[in-house]
């Protein structure tokens, strides 16, 4: 079934095209941006992580390593369309339009940290597994009968597939030909399970197979290969083409959250490798110098810039007003019921107030 499905690469771990045919698409203007926005990714990843370790924010979740899958996916995206994202997905949602003091704040345990700017169509982070992709293909579903051309994304990983709603949304989105890409990340571990304990199947991109809709891999540290393919699938989409399920092969190299220790199911060394010899950023950087697109002045201002922004983001999101406790009572429903009323006013009471 590998060989049904293999991994599409155009940019090769040696920063070499291996596919000569994406040549004149790559104009130097997409390069740098590709680069300029998985660098910040990767500066704001580690900036969480600080952050976490320092006690100015909850758990965080890290996805270093898995630059080029996110922001080569979300900057396939046009305005208008739909972002669902997981936990993980920060640095596509950055990228798609989220502000950065935003996403702070939700690592931060603020509600106004699932509000995307104006305009921007992005869905608050998932929680729990899978749920998100039934959100997708219910958006998708409304966008086609209103008779738009918007699509839809929605990210998970390896541990998904293995929920209930993994199968619900890929029948749901085939059965009604809908305008949404399922965007697999498939780092290997759904937590600590590898995935031969968790499926059979070699692929997850075989999947789709039961769907009757197109299923495709690809080379996930590959921001080229990743940007161009799900630009084909979102445009065939948007042109009533239905579904794609697309599974990015990649590689996470730090723990599953700041809670966890994956010393204890998996070999770090693997991660020191990788970053020798996948890292996506490197990859890039490769060919940049290759072809010419590279300067170190450049480089170093456009660091200094990136983290600049992330240090000013940091300090408006610990300016913010403290939290009240009436956040946690007031965003539930439209209208309070009796139940979380009651609730509220006991707790005041407790307090004195």
């Amino acid at each position: 079934m590998e060989s049904q499905f293999p991994k599409k690469q155009i940019l090769n771990e040696d920063g070499k095209l291996a596919d000569d045919s994406y040549k004149i698409r790559l104009t130097e203007e997409l390069v740098k941006s590709l680069y300029t926005k998985m660098l910040r990714a990767r500066l704001f990843d580690r900036k969480g992580v600080n952050l976490q370790r320092q006690g100015r924010i909850g758990t965080y979740v890290p996805f270093e390593g898995q630059e080029a899958a996110q922001i080569g996916s979300a900057m396939a995206m046009g305005e208008g369309d739909w972002m669902f994202p997981t936990y993980r997905d920060h640095g596509a949602t950055l990228t798609f339009g989220h502000s950065v003091k935003n996403v702070l704040l939700y690592w931060k345990g603020r509600q106004e940290g699932c509000i995307p700017p104006a305009g921007k169509n992005i869905f608050p982070p998932a929680v729990p597994i899978a749920s998100q992709l039934l959100h997708a293909a219910g958006t998708a579903w409304a966008e086609k009968m209103k008779g738009t051309d918007r699509a839809s994304i929605v990210y998970f990983g390896d541990g998904a597939t293995s929920e209930g709603d993994f199968h619900e949304g890929l029948n749901f989105a085939s059965v009604f030909n809908l305008p949404v890409v399922f965007f697999n990340q498939n780092n290997g571990f759904a937590i600590s399970v590898p995935i031969e304990k968790q499926m059979k199947a070699k692929t997850i991109a075989q999947k789709a197979l039961g769907y009757d809709i197109e299923g495709i891999r690809l080379d996930g540290n590959d921001v080229f290969s990743v940007y161009f393919h799900t630009k084909a699938a979102i445009d065939k989409a948007r042109a009533g083409g239905g579904p794609t399920l697309i599974e990015a092969v990649t590689w996470r190299y730090g723990a599953h959250t700041t809670a966890d220790d994956p010393s204890k199911y998996r070999d770090q060394n693997e991660s020191l490798i990788r970053r020798e010899t996948t890292d996506p950023l490197i990859r890039l950087e490769k060919y940049m110098k290759l072809e010419n697109m590279w300067d170190t002045q450049w480089s170093a201002d456009l660091e200094k810039e990136l983290t600049a922004e992330i240090e000013a983001a940091v300090k408006e999101m610990e300016n913010e007003r403290p939290p009240h406790v009436n956040d946690m009572f007031d965003h539930v429903f439209a209208e309070n019921p009796w139940t979380i009323n009651d609730q509220k006013e006991a707790y005041a009471l407790m307090r004195g107030e």
